[in-house]
């Protein structure tokens, strides 16, 4: 899985960057439009909350775990429901913003969380944290559906019979190319460059092949309840991010300066900042080398 230090390098980098501008507890995943893309993304972002909600059952009480909860858009969304949440990432920019904004999270893998750590839930959550439980390493060793199917058979342990799971991962699409094809030497406008630029953003990290291995791997422990496509929204959704981005802020604009040295002197940091140019995730949506889906699971 990325590493404690990869996610670090990808989210805690950005960290007040992303918080001047998508506010204090903004969503770094895919909102969801449902194809009217004249919501505003805050709007579209609290429609994909109370999905994620309403798919879990979540009410007054309920105790609900978030995995790789970023920076707590879902967590201060249940809260107002009343519920119970915990939330664990394995980026320390991201938990101290949390815990600064009154939320309880912990720098924690989810990938090894027993009932002895925190008890068991009503409902789990995982909004984009799949993407980094297989690492490139153990995907050319052959290791990729073990990592799910251990990963299932620990959430088994903290959900009861009935109990569910919502998800939502990017993951390889119909256009997906060999792997030995991805290079950053490769023409700037084919799937080989944005596929690198992927790997550069979000070192240590492979997605699954379709949900199909998503779902075969959560068997024989859940059952799938919905599947759908987020591939447009997130394209959209991206869209939104960059202008977000790029919108003035003086003190934003200084910790972009602030970033200069380490352009001039770390050849992966200029990867990453080729991202912000980019945005091979879109690139990548676009050309349907990588799609986005939805999957609720209940625990049978």
């Amino acid at each position: 899985m990325a590493s404690q230090q990869d996610l670090d390098f990808t989210y805690t980098t950005i960290d007040k960057i992303f918080r001047l501008s998508m506010g204090q507890t903004g969503d770094y995943s895919g909102a969801m439009y449902n194809g009217d893309f004249s919501l505003t993304l805050e709007q579209a972002q609290e429609q994909k909350h109370k999905f994620i909600a309403d798919s879990l059952r979540v009410g007054k009480g309920s105790r609900v775990l978030d995995m790789g909860c970023g920076w707590g858009p879902f967590l201060t969304y249940i809260k107002g429901r009343g519920a119970i949440g915990r939330g664990v990432t394995l980026s320390r920019g991201q938990a101290e913003a949390c815990r600064a904004n009154g939320l309880d999270v912990e720098i924690k893998d989810c990938r090894h969380i027993t009932p002895a750590d925190y008890g068991t839930f009503d409902g789990v959550s995982c909004i984009g944290g799949m993407e980094h439980f297989c690492s490139v390493e153990q995907y050319q060793a052959g290791q990729q559906d073990q990592v799910y199917s251990d990963f299932f058979a620990m959430l088994n342990d903290l959900l009861p019979v009935g109990g569910r799971f919502y998800m939502q991962t990017m993951v390889f699409g119909k256009n997906m190319i060999p792997f030995e094809e991805i290079s950053v030497d490769a023409p700037k406008d084919s799937p080989s460059y944005a596929l690198a630029l992927m790997i550069a953003q979000f070192p240590g990290s492979w997605l699954p092949y379709g949900p199909e291995q998503v779902i075969r791997n959560a068997q024989p422990h859940f059952k799938l309840i919905s599947q759908s496509s987020g591939r447009l929204d997130y394209i959209e959704t991206i869209g939104q991010w960059r202008k977000r981005f790029r919108a003035f802020n003086l003190k934003k604009y200084f910790l972009y300066a602030s970033l200069l040295p380490k352009l001039l002197t770390n050849k992966a940091f200029q990867d990453l900042i080729a991202v912000f140019r980019v945005s091979p995730n879109r690139v990548c949506f676009q050309q349907e080398t990588m799609e986005h889906y939805r999957l609720v699971f209940e625990k049978v």
